[in-house]
């Protein structure tokens, strides 16, 4: 067995690999060891997702929904209490199934803490969102992945992957970083708190999605919704404009959702 991004003999790796990391909630869609190396796992997850979960606006995603990181840790936000403006740091802790609220300030706020009648805690909104060349990057890294798995499940292995030259450029790009620029697309396609209810009437909140598409005039373009907001790159190269004309082909409804229009969506 080869690892599917450096190429290399992966018969003795024993990590296995999360397509989308459980920092953002996924605990199933992951790859057995060997697909991915050891080395080149532990590499993607510090230098590709790592770049990705730890910018401003992921933490304030993971922090305001609550996901843990594969140790339990949920992030901390740090805040402002009015009208004294007193610095806070907002942690929310795992507790079993339970979540406990901690908020940490300074020993000297305290007393004028203990003499409000009332007050606000205040939290950033929004926070600058990764760099692009980050976003690119993790993209391509599910990317590759997700292919892999496809190939797993069907055929046990991913072998036909790893000299399949067409992939070259976008696994090189997710392991080396050797492109400098690699557009994508980005919309938010339903709201972060969107509730979807199954079967049985219970209400479930999808945080992560994924799926290929493959337009009639032969363009592979990965599609990844987290929390409602739809990343698309292109598989073979630096280009987005093919999936700018499918969606003009087809009236801007997301490829994760054939039959529904955005307006349903939301």
């Amino acid at each position: 067995m080869r690892c599917i991004f450096c190429k290399v003999s992966s018969d003795h790796s024993r990590s296995r690999e999360h397509i989308v990391p459980e920092s953002l909630g996924n605990l199933t869609h992951i790859l057995p060891p060997g697909v991915v190396c050891d080395s080149c796992n532990n590499y993607l997850s510090r230098e590709v997702e790592g770049p990705f979960l730890n910018s401003e606006a992921v933490k304030l995603l993971r922090f305001d929904q609550a996901i843990p990181s594969k140790r339990g840790k949920i992030p901390s936000m740090n805040g402002v209490i009015t009208p004294i403006n007193a610095p806070a740091t907002f942690f929310r802790i795992l507790r079993g199934k339970s979540i406990v609220d901690v908020l940490d300030v300074p020993p000297a706020a305290i007393p004028s803490l203990l003499s409000m009648r009332e007050g606000k805690l205040l939290f950033p909104a929004i926070a600058a969102p990764p760099p692009d060349r980050v976003v690119s990057r993790f993209l391509a890294k599910v990317a590759v992945e997700v292919i892999a798995s496809r190939l797993v499940a069907v055929f046990g292995k991913a072998d036909f992957l790893v000299d399949e030259q067409q992939l070259d450029l976008i696994r090189d790009h997710a392991r080396r970083g050797t492109t400098r620029e690699w557009p994508y697309h980005l919309r938010r396609i339903y709201d972060r708190n969107k509730r979807w209810v199954e079967d049985g009437g219970r209400q479930v909140q999808t945080v992560h999605e994924y799926d290929l598409l493959m337009t009639s005039w032969g363009e592979l373009f990965l599609v990844l919704a987290i929390f409602g907001a739809e990343f698309t790159i292109n598989f073979g190269g630096p280009e987005i404009s093919g999936y700018l004309r499918w969606l003009n082909e087809n009236n801007d409804r997301s490829p994760l959702y054939p039959v529904k229009s955005l307006e349903n969506l939301s």
